[in-house]
C-alpha cells in the first residue's frame, strides 16, 4: 500500500512537471476576443514571452517582449513564479526517487527514505503554489482588462496555456499529497508491531531466569 502510494505521487509530480513544463512554452496564454469586434479576420495571442499575430490564412507572425523594463511588473512576477516551479519540481523529483521504497541505494534506513519522500511531497506542494500563483495571477488581469470599459486596447480572453498551467498545478498537488500520506501509511504499520523498552524486557524476562536458578539448584 506505501509503495503503491509513493510510485502513483511521484508519477503525477513527473507529469505536473511535463504539464506545467509545456504550459509554459504555450503560445496561448491569452487570446483575441471577437466579443463586439468587427474584424474577425485576423487573430492575436501572447504568453510570457512573445505576442502573436495570426491572418485568415494561418500564418503568424511573432515578435518578442524585447525590453524587460518595458513589461508590467506582474508579468515579470510571473515569469519568475514559473522558473521557479519548474526548478522546485526537478528538484522534487530527485528527491522524491532516492525516497522511494522500490529503489535501493546504499544502506538508507526505511523510516529515512520515508521522510525523504515527504521532503519530495513538500517540494511538489511548494512548485505547485508558485505556478498557481503566477497563472491565477495573469488570468485575473486577463478578465480585469476585459470587464473594464475603459480599457481602450484589444481585450483577450483566457488562452489553453492558462488550462493547462491549472491542470500541472491540480496534478502536483496530488502528487505531493500522495507522497505525505504515504510516511503516515508507513508509521501506522510499523506502530502495529509489539514494542518493549529494554526496562520492561527485563522484568518479563527475569522470573523466568530466577526459576531456572532455583532448578538448577534442585
Amino acid at each position: 500500500m506505501v509503495m503503491a502510494l509513493e510510485i502513483t505521487g511521484f508519477l503525477l509530480g513527473t507529469a505536473s512537471w511535463l504539464v506545467t513544463g509545456t504550459a509554459l512554452a504555450n503560445d496561448y496564454w491569452k487570446v483575441s476576443s471577437f466579443f463586439g469586434s468587427v474584424i474577425i479576420s485576423n487573430r492575436q495571442y501572447e504568453n510570457l514571452w512573445h505576442s502573436c499575430a495570426e491572418d485568415s490564412s494561418g500564418i503568424a507572425e511573432c515578435r518578442d517582449f524585447e525590453s524587460l523594463l518595458a513589461l508590467p511588473r506582474f508579468m515579470l512576477a510571473c515569469r519568475a513564479l514559473m522558473i521557479i516551479s519548474l526548478l522546485l519540481g526537478l528538484f522534487s523529483m530527485v528527491i522524491s526517487i532516492l525516497g522511494l521504497k522500490c529503489i535501493k541505494i546504499g544502506s538508507v534506513r526505511e523510516d529515512t527514505k520515508s521522510k525523504i519522500a515527504v521532503t519530495g511531497g513538500i517540494l511538489f506542494i511548494l512548485a505547485s503554489l508558485c505556478s498557481m500563483t503566477a497563472i491565477s495571477w495573469y488570468a485575473a488581469r486577463v478578465v480585469q482588462d476585459f470587464n473594464n470599459p475603459l480599457y481602450g486596447g484589444i481585450k483577450f480572453e483566457l488562452g489553453a496555456g492558462l488550462y493547462m498551467g491549472w491542470a500541472g498545478t491540480g496534478l502536483s498537488i496530488i502528487g505531493g499529497s500522495l507522497l505525505c500520506c504515504s510516511c503516515n501509511q508507513w508509521s501506522k504499520g510499523q506502530s502495529k508491531g509489539a514494542y518493549y523498552p529494554p526496562s520492561q524486557a527485563q522484568k518479563i524476562h527475569k522470573p523466568v531466569s530466577e526459576l531456572e536458578t532455583a532448578r538448577a539448584y534442585v
